[in-house]
């Protein structure tokens, strides 16, 4: 009797699950038979409905396959394991803490009280995505009584790194930092507003001119596995921000491939080190003259998202830079696309009241 509710669930999944994909302009891969036979069954069979189902159930599948998982896919089709970015130290907490999501919860977080956590579902909704269209059916922000419509990925980062009400401590609105509005931002929403940045390396460009270039980047460009042969998207990392490559962050740092490799995917590290862009740029990564030790890193002078004060992306951290001795602490730029301004500040013990260039 058991066996045959199980049965009876499974067909009325179908028909349920048969209406919605044919509303849809694409097929859901998860009701693809060519891929899973057993259609609906082969997720909501021991399903525990109350969590969304449980990371643990995508594993059947997206982690190391084995006979069980394995029957449920057609002709034991391989699948990305995500499983071991998971092990990874950076990572999104899908594993770390179990039996918080609530289908009824509201991104981005209004209750700042509530435990901060990610499950797989807050990302995919299985139901709907295709390869061409991976955000089908995400529940983007609430406006009114009605949820927003996710469509771009930097949509679906803001749900948890934007307005949340409980941000982690250090962590900071990235809507407000890659809104176009700002002086300087990284080109995420749409293209930049500097027209000359003489170290990105092509295909980069400022603005696209031909069929080629890119002047729009995604968050996956540098959120994401340190590991090409990983599965796509920003499971986990060995690197430090859940980067795909590394960016050192620190001071008294040696400069070298290595150190800002993620920086030189798109910027030319001999355009930098030659001072192109800023005569000072090999003195202060590098660590010419003051720095006998090593260099500062290039986080400690630009924001990587973005900055709502200047242009060049140029925001000072706290950490290494404080105020001059006149307790001023800005940059001031001098001569549009000239290269030319003065920055008012300390650091390493060295007065800028100011520096000029």
């Amino acid at each position: 009797m058991k066996q045959k509710s199980v049965y009876a669930l499974i067909v009325l999944n179908l028909f349920f699950c048969a209406s919605v994909c044919n509303s849809q302009t694409v097929i859901a891969t998860h009701l693809d038979k060519n891929y899973l036979p057993y259609g609906c069954g082969s997720c909501h069979v021991g399903l525990e409905f109350k969590y969304g189902g449980g990371a643990n159930r995508c594993l059947l599948c997206h982690g190391k396959l084995n006979k069980a998982s394995a029957a449920w896919m057609k002709n034991k089709q391989p699948v990305a394991d995500v499983s071991k970015d998971f092990g990874k130290n950076y990572r999104h907490p899908v594993f770390d803490k179990k039996g918080i999501h609530d289908g009824k919860e509201v991104l981005p977080e209004v209750n700042p009280s509530a435990p901060r956590h990610a499950d797989c579902v807050d990302c995919h909704n299985t139901h709907f995505l295709a390869p061409s269209a991976p955000f089908n059916g995400i529940k983007g922000k609430r406006v009114g009584n009605f949820n927003t419509q996710i469509t771009k990925e930097y949509e679906l980062c803001y749900l948890c790194h934007s307005e949340s009400a409980n941000l982690p401590v250090r962590s900071t609105n990235k809507k407000i930092e890659l809104s176009t509005n700002n002086p300087s931002f990284h080109p995420v929403e749409g293209e930049g507003k500097n027209f000359s940045v003489v170290s990105l390396l092509r295909p980069y460009r400022e603005k696209k001119s031909s069929a080629g270039d890119i002047s729009v980047i995604g968050c996956k460009d540098c959120h994401g596995s340190d590991d090409p042969s990983s599965a796509r998207g920003p499971h986990g990392s060995k690197y430090q921000g859940l980067l795909v490559e590394n960016y050192a962050t620190g001071d008294n740092i040696l400069e070298s491939t290595f150190s800002y490799s993620l920086c030189y995917k798109c910027h030319k590290r001999s355009s930098i080190l030659a001072n192109e862009s800023f005569p000072s740029h090999s003195r202060h990564i590098a660590g010419e003259r003051n720095f006998k030790g090593g260099g500062t890193s290039c986080y400690t002078c630009h924001s990587s998202h973005g900055s709502v004060e200047n242009r060049y992306l140029i925001r000072f951290n706290r950490e290494y830079v404080t105020e001059s001795s006149t307790g001023k602490l800005k940059f001031v730029e001098k001569g549009t696309y000239a290269f030319h301004g003065e920055c008012w500040l300390s650091c390493h013990g060295v007065d800028h009241n100011p520096k000029t260039y």
